[in-house]
C-alpha cells in the first residue's frame, strides 16, 4: 500500500526534510532511503522497461505481415493505432498513479500485467495453434489468421500497451522523488538525474533496437519475445528487492484532478467580483498540505485569483464550500497547469517532426545504397540507433562538461534554464528538417540523373550514409528537448501531480504522431487532385518527400515562434519555504 498521511514515526536522525515516508506512514531517514542509489536502481528497471516495448514495438510490422499475412497497409494501421493508444494511456496511468493507487502501487500492478502481456505474446509466437500456416511458395498464397490467432495477439498486445501506460510515467516521476527537494544538495543533482534518466534508456532501446531485432528475424519470433519477457520477469524482482530503500510521497488527501477543477468553478462563480477586494481575505493554506508546500501568488491568470476571494453568498454555501472558495496555492497550482497546457500546445510540432525518423526516413534509406563494406548492408530502419548512438554520447558530455561551464557563466544550476534548453533543442529539430529536405533533394537528383525515376525497384547509386547528418541532428535534438521537456513537466507541476505531468509530456509524442498521420492523409488528398503528383507516392523517385519536409521546416519554425512566446511568459513554480530554490529565468 502506498504512503497515507499517517506519521508513525521513531526518532530518526537527518529525516527526510520533503516528508516522504516509507510503506506505513513513517518519517524516513535520508541515510537509509532514498539518495541516488534508489534512483540509479530504479533507472535500471527502466533501462529493462523499454528494452522490452521496443522489442515489441521495433519489428511489430514485420511480424504482422511476415507471420499474420497482414497486408502492408493493415499492418500499418493495425501498428500505428496500437502505437497511438500506447502513447496516450500514460495519461490514464499518471491519474491513477497520482490520485487513486499511488506511484509504488501503480508500478507493481503495472509490471504484473506487463508480465501477462508479454507471456501471453510469446506463446502467440511460439505455438503452432496462435501463428497461421506459412505462406504456399509455389502459388504465393498465404493463409489467413483466424479470429481466435488475431484475438490472442492483439489482446496480448493491448495488454503490453495498457502496462508501459501505469508503468512509464510512474516509474519516472518514482525515481526523481527518491532525491529529496528540500535538501539543497539533491535538488542541484536532481537535474541529472533527468540525463542520466535518458542516458539509461538509450541503452535499453540501443539493445531492442541491435539484438532483439536480428534475433527476431534471424533465430526465431518466440525467443525474440521470450528474451523481454525474462528481462521484465528480472527487472520487476530487482525493483521488488528495493522497496527497503524506496522514499514514497505522501498521497494527497484531496483528488488533485478536482482541486484543479474546484479553482475554475469558484472564478466562474464569482466573474463580476473585483480582484481588487481580496485584501486579507484568502486562506492560507490546505488540510494536508505541509508549509513547505505553499505556494505565493503570482500576476499572471489574474482571473482565477477570483477563486479566493471571500464573499458573503460563500457561508450561504457551506456545504459546496470547496466549490466556491480555494487557497492561493490550490489557484497557483491551477496556473501551473495552464501555463505547462500552453507549453504543450506549442511543441507538438516537435512531436510530429519526431515521427518522420521511424517513417519517411527509414523508406528514404530502403531506397539508397545500404553497403557498409563489401556485401555487407544495413538496414534501413537501423538508421535509426544513430539517433540513440548520439545520446549516448552527448548526455554525458551535456551532464559533465556543458552544465558546469554554462553554470560558471550563467549561475543558474543547471546551466541554462529549462525552457531555453527546450528552445535549443526545438531549433535544432527544425534545422535537422532543413538537411532532410536537403538530403532528399539530392536523392531525386540522382534518381534523375541516372534515369531511375520510374525504377523504383533499382537502388539509387547513392550511399544511405547521406542520411546520417539528419539522424545525428534528431539526436542532438532529444538531448535538449526531450529531457528538458521530461524535467519541465515534472518541476513545474504540483508536488502531487508529478506522474500526471510526466504522462502529458508523453502525450506530446502520442498526439504528434496522430497529427502526423492525420497531416499526411490532407496532404495525400490536395496534392492528387486534378490528376496532380501525390506528395507520398508508392515510387518515392516520383514522390515529393522534399516538399513534405519543406513543410515541415516552415510548420516547426512558425511553431518555434509560439513556443518563444509562450516560454517568454513563463512564471516559474514560487515556493514560500523553499528559500534555497533557485529562481529561473525563462
Amino acid at each position: 500500500m502506498e504512503a497515507t498521511s499517517s506519521y508513525e514515526s521513531p526518532l530518526l536522525t537527518n529525516i527526510a526534510e520533503d516528508g516522504c515516508t516509507d510503506l506505513h506512514g513513517r518519517l524516513v531517514s535520508r541515510k537509509l532511503r532514498g539518495g541516488w542509489k534508489a534512483s540509479l536502481l530504479i533507472i535500471g528497471v527502466e533501462v529493462a522497461e523499454r528494452f522490452c516495448y521496443n522489442s515489441v514495438y521495433n519489428n511489430l510490422l514485420s511480424y504482422l505481415t511476415n507471420v499474420m499475412h497482414q497486408s502492408a497497409a493493415t499492418a500499418a494501421k493495425n501498428v500505428n493505432v496500437w502505437y497511438g493508444v500506447a502513447s496516450m494511456l500514460p495519461l490514464v496511468g499518471g491519474y491513477l498513479s497520482d490520485c487513486c493507487l499511488g506511484q509504488y502501487t501503480t508500478i507493481i500492478l503495472s509490471s504484473l500485467v506487463y508480465l501477462l502481456g508479454l507471456i501471453c505474446l510469446t506463446l502467440a509466437a511460439s505455438l503452432t495453434f496462435f501463428i497461421p500456416p506459412p505462406c504456399d511458395k509455389t502459388s504465393f498464397s498465404c493463409p489467413s489468421p483466424t479470429v481466435y490467432q488475431v484475438g490472442f495477439l492483439f489482446i496480448s498486445l493491448y495488454l503490453v500497451a495498457l502496462a508501459q501506460g501505469g508503468h512509464r510515467p510512474s516509474i519516472q516521476a518514482f525515481g526523481a522523488d527518491q532525491l529529496d527537494e528540500r535538501d539543497p544538495t539533491e535538488r542541484k543533482s536532481k537535474s541529472s538525474f533527468f540525463n542520466w534518466w535518458n542516458f539509461g534508456i538509450s541503452i535499453g532501446l540501443l539493445l531492442s533496437g541491435v539484438v532483439i531485432v536480428y534475433i527476431q528475424e534471424n533465430v526465431g519470433w518466440g525467443i525474440g519475445f521470450a528474451i523481454p519477457t525474462v528481462a521484465m520477469a528480472i527487472a520487476f524482482s530487482v525493483f521488488m528487492c528495493g522497496t527497503i530503500m524506496y522514499q514514497h510521497k505522501i498521497l494527497p488527501s484531496t483528488n488533485p484532478i478536482i482541486r484543479i477543477l474546484q479553482v475554475f468553478v469558484a472564478a466562474s462563480l464569482k466573474w463580476n467580483v473585483s480582484i481588487d477586494s481580496q485584501g486579507e481575505q484568502n486562506l492560507s493554506v490546505d488540510q494536508g498540505f505541509s508549509e513547505t508546500t505553499k505556494l505565493l501568488p503570482t500576476d499572471q491568470f489574474r482571473f482565477l485569483d477570483k477563486a479566493t476571494i471571500e464573499i458573503n453568498l460563500d457561508h450561504e454555501n457551506r456545504t459546496n464550500l470547496d466549490w466556491r472558495l480555494c487557497t492561493v496555492t490550490q489557484v497557483e497550482e491551477a496556473k501551473l497547469v495552464l501555463r505547462l497546457l500552453l507549453i504543450w500546445v506549442s511543441c507538438l510540432m516537435y512531436g510530429v517532426v519526431f515521427a518522420q525518423s521511424s517513417t519517411f526516413f527509414t523508406k528514404q534509406g530502403s531506397t539508397m545504397d545500404r553497403r557498409v563494406i563489401g556485401n555487407l548492408k544495413i538496414a534501413g530502419a537501423s538508421m535509426q540507433n544513430f539517433i540513440t548512438i548520439t545520446v549516448l554520447v552527448l548526455v554525458p558530455v551535456y551532464d559533465q562538461i556543458f552544465v558546469p561551464l554554462a553554470r560558471s557563466i550563467t549561475g543558474n544550476k543547471r546551466g541554462i534554464t529549462l525552457l531555453q534548453r527546450i528552445g535549443v533543442g526545438m531549433f535544432i529539430s527544425v534545422i535537422s528538417m532543413v538537411v532532410a529536405a536537403v538530403t532528399e533533394m539530392k536523392r531525386l537528383q540522382v534518381a534523375k540523373e541516372y534515369g531511375l525515376i520510374d525504377m523504383p525497384q533499382v537502388t539509387i547509386p547513392l550511399s544511405i550514409f547521406w542520411l546520417l547528418p539528419q539522424y545525428i541532428l534528431f539526436g542532438i535534438a532529444d538531448v535538449f528537448a526531450v529531457v528538458g521537456l521530461q524535467e519541465l513537466f515534472y518541476d513545474q507541476m504540483p508536488e502531487t501531480m508529478r506522474s500526471l505531468g510526466i504522462a502529458l509530456y508523453l502525450s506530446i509524442f502520442g498526439v504528434g504522431s496522430f497529427l502526423s498521420s492525420f497531416l499526411i492523409c490532407i496532404i495525400e488528398e490536395l496534392s492528387s487532385r486534378g490528376g496532380g503528383q501525390n506528395w507520398f507516392a508508392d515510387n518515392l523517385n516520383k514522390a515529393h518527400l522534399d516538399y513534405y519536409y519543406w513543410l515541415l521546416v516552415a510548420l516547426s519554425a512558425l511553431f518555434l515562434c509560439i513556443y518563444l512566446i509562450f516560454a517568454n511568459c513563463f512564471i516559474y513554480k514560487k515556493e514560500e519555504s523553499n528559500v534555497y530554490r533557485d529562481e529561473e529565468i525563462s
